[in-house]
């Protein structure tokens, strides 16, 4: 590229080979620009300046428009320069923007303000001496790309190429001013612009006083040296894809390796530790949300770059709490599964142990006269209390496939009222129940939970009748009506919704069934709660098909 230039400008050529060496220089520039990368899509309103670019570099025949190129392209190599961690490339880069540099101003400008002819000496050392600065970029060692490609320092390639131009303009004013030779308005230029830089570069680092130039921008150049925005996104990323904490800051931290001012550096957390890069001399840390982060660069840390450590180290900390309350949150929700089965389970075992008790008083207060009926009684029990004894157990190894086991309405109807037809329970079906599908582990436990709740009741209140109806169409329906009191207000506005203290023990049983129910696509609900008329509902969802 500085190759095609040199010959472009220098040599003094016919127009149409300076053009032909222009267009080749731009073209290469193209391949060289660090503003976009190669595979990106050019879109249209991106492409039109370059065009117009390229056009006013060939078409125009001006040196002006050559110094202004020149510039530019002395801002755009500075800032590659600066954004280089490893010597040999930065090597390179200083050696293009010195020859940039000496072009302008020893061929380029004199010619641009109209200074005379250039002495012979200095003719003959552009035209043959300056090239060996291309030159000698191709013959050094090139480096080995790391990741990804170094952040161009837009903020210093800015006050480069504007530092060049106040240059050129200042040495225009000298010459028109004073009207002294061009060598010497450069040289007060020079002057005056190295005094300038002297009493800023006080002004930004002062040794007393106030913090200085340097402090104050460093809040504004959030930008510098880091691409936040694509780091963001992969932590964004890798958030949603990493369950574990530890995983996910050790995963974050790896990308973090290929910043030039990062060297290395350790994380702590309550959970695991580790490192990241290559240790390296100063370090600086930060802690957020039980997160420590330790980072270490080669150098001390700018005010900006140390901004930036510890909006990335909230950043990171933020995102590790979340992780750590997803943990938490998931082992709660382990150990609340756990606690919900064993709940439900327990009340099964509650309610097989009252049947067991029921046919151990019958035993207690039976003649001998009644030895065959109670004969006949335990046959018809025992088997099924073994059966829903074993079923309870079975459902500790394997609990979905029981809640979704099937059974025809009439059977379960009939073992029903068998294990209560010596509480004084009434039985009421709408049509005689037939073959329709009910899910038996949930009739079961509702069923269970409503009768042995309303018989308690009869241990404390006179001649509470009960009822238990079934039916099918509809939608599968069980309703338990019981003439005893109403629930209290609070216990009822919450019966189903959360575990509910009460003299009776309502609550806890009814809580895990209408939980069941509601896996199951039925509901159910307190349909009626007035004293002498109390009745549970649970039926199908009417989207749900039986």
């Amino acid at each position: 590229m500085l190759l095609s230039l040199h010959a472009a400008v220098v040599m003094g050529a016919d127009s149409t080979t300076t053009r032909a060496f222009l267009l080749a220089h731009y073209g290469l520039f193209l391949l060289w620009q660090p503003l976009i990368r190669s595979e990106t899509r050019i879109e249209p309103r991106l492409a039109l300046p370059v065009l117009a670019m390229a056009a006013l570099l060939v078409l125009a025949d001006s040196t002006w428009v050559m110094a202004l190129w020149l510039s530019i392209l002395a801002g755009l190599v500075g800032a590659a320069a600066a954004s280089q961690s490893e010597r040999g490339p930065r090597l390179a880069y200083l050696l293009a923007l010195t020859y940039l540099l000496a072009l302008l101003m020893a061929w380029v400008l004199p010619q641009t303000l109209e200074a005379g002819a250039l002495p012979d000496a200095l003719r003959a050392s552009v035209m043959v001496g300056l090239p060996v600065l291309p030159l000698a970029i191709v013959f050094m060692p090139a480096a080995k790309q790391k990741g990804q490609a170094s952040t161009l320092d837009f903020v210093y390639g800015l006050m480069l190429s504007l530092l060049v131009i106040v240059l050129a303009l200042g040495v225009f004013a000298v010459m028109a001013i004073t009207r002294t030779s061009y060598a010497w308005a450069l040289m007060q230029t020079l002057l005056g612009m190295a005094a300038l830089l002297l009493a800023l570069s006080l002004l930004w680092n002062p040794r007393a006083g106030f913090a200085g130039l340097g402090q104050v921008t460093s809040r504004y150049l959030l930008s510098v040296g880091l691409p936040f925005e694509a780091w963001a996104r992969r932590l964004a990323t890798l958030a949603e894809r990493e369950r574990d904490p530890e995983s996910f800051v050790r995963g974050a931290l790896a990308d973090l390796r290929e910043m030039p001012w990062i060297r290395g550096g350790r994380w702590q957390a309550a959970r695991g530790s580790g490192e990241f890069g290559e240790p390296a001399a100063h370090e600086v840390v930060h802690q957020f949300h039980g997160l420590t982060l330790t980072w270490q660069s080669a150098r001390p840390l700018t005010p900006a770059l140390a901004l930036h450590a510890r909006l990335l180290s909230q950043l990171l900390g933020y995102f590790y709490a979340a992780k750590v309350r997803e943990q938490t949150l998931r082992e709660q929700a382990y150990s609340q599964a756990i606690h919900d089965t064993g709940a439900r389970l327990t009340h099964d075992v509650k309610n097989i142990l009252q049947s067991m008790k029921t046919l151990l008083a019958a035993a207690d207060v039976s003649t001998p006269e009644d030895s065959e009926r109670l004969l006949a009684l335990m046959k018809r029990q025992l088997p099924q209390l073994a059966s829903r004894l074993s079923q309870t157990v079975d459902k500790l190894k394997q609990p979905a496939e029981m809640e979704t086991e099937k059974v025809a309405a009439r059977d379960w109807w009939a073992a029903l009222r068998t294990r209560y037809e010596h509480d004084d329970v009434r039985f009421a079906a709408e049509g005689e129940p037939d073959a329709t599908p009910l899910p038996q582990d949930l009739f079961d436990s509702v069923a269970d939970n409503l009768l042995a709740n309303a018989l308690r009741k009869r241990q404390g209140e006179q001649a509470v009748a009960i009822e238990v109806r079934l039916a099918l169409h509809p939608l599968p329906t069980l309703t338990v009506t019981d003439s005893g009191s109403a629930a209290p207000e609070h216990v009822a506005r919450n019966l189903f919704l959360s575990p509910v203290a009460s003299d009776f023990g309502l609550g806890v049983g009814l809580y895990q069934a209408a939980r069941q129910a509601a896996r199951l696509g039925y509901t159910l609900d307190l349909d009626e709660n007035q004293a002498g008329h109390v009745r549970f509902r649970l039926q199908a969802r009417a989207s749900r098909t039986p």
